[in-house]
């Protein structure tokens, strides 16, 4: 389905955050790895989060949910004999699971986004595994893909962090189950360390004892691990939240997004500190984001690296502002759902913004007076895209047209629900 986006001048009203997906997917996971049963309070309701739930059901946990909490008898380290599952188009589900399979005899992950997920590489971790000697099938590093394990092996790993942190983290959850201590030596660089601390952090609460550098670049995982049967609660979701704080910042707004934990370790929490050097008026006390835009706002340079899922409703925001802003160090975009540089910023110019590629930068130079509008622009399947398009559609002078809005549930199915709740003109057509 798509969405008409109309111009929307002002904003107001409240709501709670969504749960975060990042830490939903870590707590399903650890909670499928213990023998226990597990408690996960306020989990995050979206594809990714189905997708992994429906995932760790096949591979032999026992899932029982109600409205508040999800309850979780694990399957330790063997996991059912499965033949296929399907992630859906969750990058991270594919890529912590494919390290899971490395306990099982054989599982084919299957192909169901072509034109998304399926287009992604995940040679990195491919190669890591094969150091592990578990055999991997592929077309090219892409979907399908066979995992042949069983009695994967530890020791010295080497895997590269230079396209994504998910292939690293893949590894963190695994190594400690096996019979050997393992040493993973991150190579090249490596990408969203933020999103590696997150991994950390969750490990360590499930009793998982990891020894990090300080640089995340190396790491000792003592092998013969088990999983502790926790309860775990989960966090509000800042990635989701900044696009709907892009969206106060540039109207007249007078909005507060409740369960936003100032201490949080997402990467994404930045979004508040670059609305802020963008002087929107706003306030971050005891969970509370409170947004008081008046549509003014100023240029900013940036380094995204550690806040990848909040950089395009940044982005968005930029295209309002007074003067040219500088998004660096982001070429990982490139590597999500869609290219997040080259198919979003096609998008945004048009519908009127002027913006600016680099290889791993996004330059805007903004346009206080609103973008033009009044065209039908492509998403590319992407939940981020979609998003932070809507954004740019409250200050257009003519109504968008968002193609397959529909695929905002793969991360934040009440979007557009909520953004109607604070008077956003935005609906739905066949």
């Amino acid at each position: 389905m798509d969405v008409i986006v109309r111009p929307t001048p002002v904003l107001q009203g409240e709501f709670g955050a969504l749960s975060s997906k990042n830490y939903t997917t870590r707590y399903l996971l650890v909670a499928a790895l213990s023998e226990g049963v597990s408690t996960i309070y306020h989990p995050a309701h979206s594809e990714d989060s189905d997708a992994i739930r429906r995932c760790i059901a096949d591979l032999g946990a026992v899932l029982t949910e109600d409205d508040e909490k999800i309850v979780i008898q694990g399957f330790g380290r063997h996991p059912r004999d499965v033949k296929e599952l399907n992630v859906g188009n969750a990058g991270a589900v594919l890529r912590f699971l494919m390290a899971v399979a490395a306990l099982s005899p054989e599982v084919t992950f299957v192909n169901t986004y072509p034109d998304s997920l399926g287009k992604r590489p995940h040679d990195d971790l491919i190669t890591a595994l094969g150091q592990l000697g578990v055999e991997v099938e592929h077309n090219v590093g892409r979907l399908p893909i066979t995992i042949r394990g069983g009695n994967p092996t530890g020791g010295r790993i080497t895997v590269s962090g230079a396209v994504s942190s998910q292939y690293l983290s893949a590894l963190l959850f695994l190594t400690p189950l096996l019979q050997e201590d393992s040493e993973i030596i991150v190579l090249d660089d490596l990408k969203s360390k933020v999103v590696v601390g997150q991994t950390l952090e969750v490990l360590e609460q499930a009793g998982i004892v990891v020894y990090a550098a300080d640089d995340y670049m190396s790491f000792k995982v003592p092998g013969r691990q088990t999983y502790a049967a926790k309860s775990y609660t989960v966090q509000g979701d800042y990635p989701g939240s900044a696009a709907v704080l892009a969206a106060a910042a540039v109207t007249k707004s007078d909005v507060k997004i409740h369960r936003l934990a100032e201490h949080s370790k997402q990467g994404e929490k930045a979004i508040v500190d670059v609305l802020r050097m963008m002087e929107v008026p706003l306030t971050h006390q005891e969970g509370t984001v409170h947004v008081q835009g008046n549509g003014k706002l100023k240029a900013v340079e940036f380094d995204g690296d550690a806040a990848t899922d909040a950089v395009l409703a940044m982005v968005a925001a930029a295209v309002f502002a007074e003067g040219t802003s500088r998004f660096y160090n982001v070429e990982n975009l490139r590597y999500k759902e869609c290219d997040r540089i080259t198919d979003y910023l096609a998008e945004l110019t048009r519908a009127g913004a002027n913006v600016e590629e680099r290889r791993d930068e996004i330059i805007v130079h903004g346009m206080p007076e609103g973008v033009e509008g009044g065209v039908t622009i492509n998403a590319h399947y992407d939940h981020r895209v979609i998003m932070a398009l809507t954004v740019v559609g409250l200050r257009a002078r003519q109504p968008l047209v968002i193609k397959d809005a529909h695929h905002v549930a793969k991360s934040y199915p009440q979007f557009f629900d909520h953004l109607r709740a604070l008077g956003a003109n935005v609906e739905w057509v066949e």
